[in-house]
């Protein structure tokens, strides 16, 4: 057999034409020092902040400080495999979580692992932890309202979607409740929720993830929990996962979401842990000086985009406060950033309003221009009616004598108080909470007890659902308002007043 040496040359010629010589370069460093999920790691020159770092046993970190001589990192997962000495790789990329409609009903970690033995979240998608939030010209006026389902809320501090109200208060006032309620709220209204737990105790999860099941919310809910139990850097990296969750639901589906933080004060300690560790220098309260960014960087995320870019993603975050002082650094930090506070007070939450929303000091920034028509019409002057009440009930505590016009108004205050009182997770539409505002405002139950009030207003609702639905209709389907239809309404309240009455024998 002949070979012929120029055919066989020029073939040799064109393979080494062909080969491309690659290095795989892999920046290596040493862990120096380990411990309660911090690392110090030297030889990681090239370094940059905010890159994830894969350790010996397949844990993973991320550079948190750089330094002259080393890099700090923290570590999320299981900080007790990572040792001194053990070899450290740079990756080049930064932290992603799966995200996708495969994580609704799920109860997840803060890297998105899921906590609930239902087996592994097969997710497509992928998305950044930390995202730019969204530019001014990106964004649109507030302008849909997003409903608790509770009436002293839903009249008074109005929230709409896109929106950012803080929910405060002293440890055990009820600001859970509020948020469970308002996720349950959501329930067929094409809203996707997800509630971030940090630094709770598992049984506290557990528990709202089951309130969740026997109402049925956790269709439209994802549940991601970085217990106490966790290490202080899954702590601090939950409240931004969560806000991944959440923001792949409006950027890509146009979803309206909402993003409950339970609680950023758990958060802020975390974080100080981890600031501390790393020996960054304390400000105010221990608090390193960045701790606001912190938050502005999360929050600021949460907006109403406009219509032809996707939906919106409304932040409830949590606050606790303790013995009341909404003036510590963590609550003016987050009170400047949100558009609002829903503040509950504890000796009315131990006197039995529930829940216990201080009206003179909650306020509501943007979401008025939110609110169903018809709250509007029948709850202008609720607000100051019942800071007026408030008043009033501190003079007459003082033995003070007040004329018959005062004493009047105090009655009416204090059936309005009953009125607003509302059974945890029970929460009511639009249309209910407008008949049973406008049946105290317009001084139709005056004439009841006050031990009286709460039952009046339940039969009062069940009896309009049967005779009148067509108000109810009316007001649901978001139509306009006017004082004729108020009238009319008012008229059928009065009516059904008689009935009472008659029934009862009052």
């Amino acid at each position: 057999m002949e070979f012929d040496i120029n055919e066989i040359s020029s073939l040799i010629k064109q393979e080494i034409k062909k080969y491309k010589a690659s290095v795989d370069i892999a920046h290596v460093g040493k862990v120096l020092e380990v411990g309660d999920g911090i690392a110090r790691i030297y030889g990681l020159d090239t370094a940059m902040a905010g890159e994830m770092l894969e350790f010996e046993n397949g844990v993973i970190g991320e550079v948190f400080n750089l330094e002259e001589e080393s890099v700090g990192a923290i570590i999320y997962g299981d900080y007790l495999k990572v040792r001194e000495s053990s070899t450290v790789r740079s990756t080049g990329k930064v932290l992603t979580v799966p995200v996708g409609f495969e994580l609704l009903g799920r109860v997840v970690n803060s890297l998105c692992e899921p906590l609930d033995g239902k087996g592994s979240i097969e997710s497509k998608e992928r998305r950044l932890v930390e995202s730019p939030a969204p530019g001014i010209a990106d964004r649109q006026p507030v302008n849909q309202p997003l409903m608790t389902g509770l009436k002293s809320i839903d009249s008074m501090i109005p929230i709409g979607r896109g929106q950012r109200e803080l929910i405060i208060g002293d440890r055990k006032t009820g600001k859970t409740a509020i948020a469970l309620d308002t996720i349950i709220n959501q329930k067929d209204k094409d809203v996707i929720c997800v509630y971030v737990a940090i630094g709770q105790k598992e049984s506290t999860v557990a528990e709202v993830v089951h309130i969740l099941q026997s109402f049925g919310a956790m269709d439209h809910t994802v549940v991601v929990s970085a217990s106490a139990s966790d290490s202080a850097a899954m702590q601090f990296v939950a409240p931004y996962a969560g806000t991944a969750i959440a923001e792949y639901f409006m950027d890509e589906h146009g979803k309206d979401t909402l993003c409950v933080y339970d609680d950023l004060s758990k958060h802020a300690i975390a974080y100080r842990e981890l600031s501390l560790l790393l020996r960054r220098p304390p400000g105010r309260e221990a608090f390193p000086g960045d701790i606001f960014y912190l938050h502005s960087r999360l929050l600021e995320r949460s907006t109403n985009l406009r219509d032809d870019l996707g939906g919106s993603l409304t932040a409830l975050p949590i606050i606790e406060t303790l013995e009341g002082q909404v003036s510590a650094y963590i609550p003016t930090n987050i009170i400047s950033i949100t558009d609002g506070q829903i503040y509950l007070q504890r000796n009315l939450f131990l006197s039995g309003v529930r829940p216990a929303v201080d009206v003179g000091i909650s306020v509501s920034r943007v979401g008025g221009d939110a609110q169903p028509e018809a709250m509007k019409k029948v709850a202008p002057k609720l607000r100051l009616d019942l800071a007026t009440f408030r008043e009033m009930q501190a003079f007459a505590q003082m033995g003070t004598e007040l004329d018959p016009a005062a004493q009047a108004q105090l009655e009416r205050g204090k059936r309005m108080v009953e009125i607003l009182k509302q059974k945890q997770f029970s929460p009511l539409s639009a249309s209910e909470q407008v008949i049973s505002i406008l049946a105290g405002s317009a001084g139709l139950i005056d004439e009841i007890d006050i031990k009286d009030v709460t039952h009046f207003v339940t039969e009062m609702i069940d009896w309009v659902k049967l005779e009148a639905a067509e108000y109810l209709e009316h007001i649901e389907s978001g139509r306009a308002i006017d004082d004729e239809f108020i009238e009319e309404l008012t008229e059928a309240v009065r009516a059904y007043m008689m009935i009472y009455k008659f029934s009862f024998g009052r």
